[in-house]
């Protein structure tokens, strides 16, 4: 990988599954849970990959051996939060977070988004796809000096990633395809997901 940068992945396993009625990551999908399906695809952008949950005992048997787990308190405070807590174990300078719920996503894509950080500007905290207005804050790239302005936001009682991200130096990541970032949050979701017409063309 020596053609992009260093990176660490941080995936998050930490949502409750409301709209779907049972938990995400381990709905299995071709034979593999969309867990390990993430972890796979960040294994092959990132050295280091972790998974932040509040229930290590639910997944560690379903992750790949090399991810390490960093267990989120109970009760779950929602995704910025668990991003702060990964931050504090990271070492490289460029962080990928990702949900466990991205089926469409492949590590190609990543690979090809983590070249184009040499472009970023110094005084850029992340590198974030928009989808209209709003950000896609959990498929993107975060320089690991963001974690000071986080652990200010958090102080002042918010927890808003879209909020955090309007007030800091973002650039914007454009996409190609936003199909990409499609997620399963519901049963008819996951349905779209299983017939969906390129799901079982492989790369080449």
């Amino acid at each position: 990988m020596s053609d992009f940068p260093a990176l660490t992945a941080l995936i998050l396993a930490g949502g409750q599954s409301s709209r779907m009625g049972r938990d995400k990551a381990l709905l299995s999908f071709q034979g593999v849970s969309f867990l390990e399906n993430t972890c796979l695809i960040a294994q092959d952008c990132a050295v280091q990959v972790s998974v932040i949950t509040p229930w290590p005992e639910r997944y560690e048997l379903i992750i790949p051996q090399c991810c390490q787990i960093i267990k989120e308190p109970l009760p779950t405070r929602g995704p910025l939060l668990a991003f702060a807590l990964g931050l504090t174990f990271v070492s490289t300078d460029w962080v990928l977070l990702l949900p466990c719920d991205l089926p469409l996503l492949r590590s190609s894509i990543i690979q090809e988004w983590s070249r184009l950080l040499a472009t970023v500007p110094e005084n850029a905290m992340a590198s974030v796809p928009r989808c209209g207005n709003r950000w896609e804050p959990l498929c993107a790239f975060y320089h690991r000096r963001c974690l000071a302005s986080l652990q200010t936001y958090i102080k002042q009682g918010d927890t808003s990633f879209q909020k955090w991200l309007n007030v800091a130096v973002v650039e914007e990541l454009i996409i190609d395809n936003s199909e990409i970032l499609f997620n399963c949050n519901t049963p008819e979701d996951l349905e779209i997901i299983i017939n969906y017409p390129d799901i079982n063309r492989e790369e080449t």
